[in-house]
């Protein structure tokens, strides 16, 4: 409709940039807004899909909180993923970023190597990573003999299951490491000369200008790895299912069996609102504590 005092150049205009994007507003109310809202309500009802939800108030909040072991097993394991893999992924990548920043012959195929794994299909890598992985025949155990160590079931054992796909998430920081990178050389040389000039070692550049240059771009890093290992899925589904004594229930992956293998839509929609509620504390933890480490340049 025109507005009253709009010509019919700015009403054309409209009109047709409402068409333009209207694939996407259709795309948003149906498939982000209205699951979203639908979940929310849902998590209040017992819903096993066959048939219509009954309402039952809190009464599954307080069951995942009171009553179901597995809850809180599938949540320890998921807070164990994400207090080790989120630090040691940038660790990781910072240091291949670094190595990458020096001038070396054969850079860029450096470069391509490192970023590779981090386009390999995830359920391609996953069963990748089950034969490197195997306490047989695999070729991280192979390397472990060689120095006379005997390499652990891995996934075949509770308590290495973790830790193998901790060191598996290693493997894909490609994308972190192109954004450390880029951030590394977007740091000014004349501060680096500066600090030559004071006398300064490789190590105090690093620590007093390089990183606090790029921090920006670790908090970013930082707080993606913490939203994504909050929801890792994929690799657990494919070479644990879970197992084996639910060493590998991740949150994600308990919220997956209860809406797609038991039916229980309303308490898998609850589990999920937890899960949000979790990531939304961590991700303002991560905020707060970071606002004086974390340096933008232009900001007076």
């Amino acid at each position: 409709m025109k507005r009253k005092g709009m010509s019919n150049i700015e009403a054309r205009n409209i009109r047709n940039g409402l068409i333009f994007i209207s694939p996407f507003i259709i795309g948003f109310l149906c498939f982000i807004l209205y699951p979203t809202f639908a979940s929310f309500y849902y998590s209040f009802n017992d819903y096993p899909i066959f048939k219509p939800p009954k309402w039952v108030g809190i009464e599954q909040y307080k069951t995942l909180l009171s009553k179901d072991p597995l809850f809180w097993r599938s949540l320890y394991n998921t807070f164990y993923f994400t207090i080790f893999s989120v630090p040691l992924g940038a660790i990781v990548a910072l240091s291949l970023a670094f190595l990458l920043n020096a001038k070396v012959k054969g850079l860029a195929l450096f470069r391509t190597i490192f970023f590779l794994p981090a386009i390999v299909p995830t359920v391609a890598a996953s069963i990748l990573w089950i034969w490197v992985l195997n306490p047989q025949w695999g070729v991280l155990n192979y390397f472990l003999g060689l120095f006379k160590i005997p390499g652990p079931g891995w996934l075949a054992d509770p308590v290495w299951s973790k830790p193998a796909l901790i060191l598996m998430s290693t493997w894909t920081v490609g994308y972190d490491v192109v954004l450390y990178l880029a951030g590394l050389q977007d740091v000014p040389q004349e501060l680096y000369e500066a600090a030559e000039l004071d006398g300064a070692s490789a190590w105090q550049k690093t620590i007093h200008i390089a990183l606090p240059m790029i921090s920006p771009v670790i908090l970013f890093t930082v707080t993606m790895g913490l939203i994504g290992s909050f929801q890792y899925f994929t690799q657990a589904y494919v070479m644990t299912r879970g197992g084996p004594a639910d060493s590998t229930l991740f949150y994600s992956l308990y919220l997956f069996r209860n809406a797609f293998v038991f039916f229980k839509m309303g308490y898998a929609s609850a589990m999920a609102w937890i899960l949000f509620v979790i990531i939304l504390l961590g991700t303002l933890i991560v905020f707060r504590s970071s606002a004086r480490l974390v340096y933008y340049r232009g900001k007076a």
